[in-house]
């Protein structure tokens, strides 16, 4: 799905929009607006999300679908999946820097990779799951469980995805990331409590 990222000033999302620190060495957008067209059903979607500390993630304050063309499937504006919407729009709304040197490009999270359903590159996620790449590893962590729980998503399961690792070592390293104080700003709470 492509979806198109701007600021709620209209202009075209880039790393020099991701102003807000979280975690301990990403930076978010604080809002923005992600829209996506689907050609089969004649819908564009319209999202627009805020990052709320609260939470720990992007929260969407408004949907807005409209049709493209007069003969448009009616029945799917119903069921748009505006969740997916967020999601792809997510990693062009984190920025990081390659380098520890101070005066590194920030660079947005979908400049890492071009494969779509990736966050991080390949190259990148078989270097850290070797021994003795500690930094590196919480590096990855934090990269990739902000982008799945700014989202609201299940950190652990991008982190096993990305990485080709069990559940346990997932939740391990998140663990550990967290305890280093990586996370901060960032949360996931899995499932809702019932109400009562």
């Amino acid at each position: 799905m492509k979806v198109d990222v701007k600021t709620p000033d209209g202009d075209n999302m880039t790393a020099l929009a991701a102003t807000l620190p979280v975690g301990s060495a990403l930076r978010i957008a604080p809002q923005f607006v992600a829209t996506a067209t689907n050609d089969d059903t004649g819908i564009e979607t319209a999202v627009e999300a805020k990052y709320y500390s609260e939470a720990g993630r992007y929260v969407m304050t408004a949907v807005v679908n409209r049709a493209t063309r007069e003969d448009f499937d009616e029945p799917a504006m119903r069921r748009v999946v505006t969740q997916a919407i967020l999601q792809a729009a997510i990693p062009q709304c984190i920025a990081l820097q390659m380098s520890d040197d101070a005066d590194a490009p920030w660079i947005t999270v979908a400049d890492l990779t071009a494969n779509e359903g990736r966050i991080i590159p390949e190259w990148m996620a078989e270097a850290v799951v070797k021994r003795g790449m500690k930094a590196e590893r919480m590096d990855v962590i934090e990269i990739l469980y902000g982008t799945a729980a700014l989202a609201g998503f299940p950190p652990v399961k991008a982190v096993q995805v990305e990485l080709g690792v069990p559940h346990r070592t997932a939740a391990d390293w998140i663990y550990k990331a967290r305890a280093a104080g990586r996370l901060e700003g960032m949360s996931y709470t899995p499932g809702r409590q019932a109400d009562g």
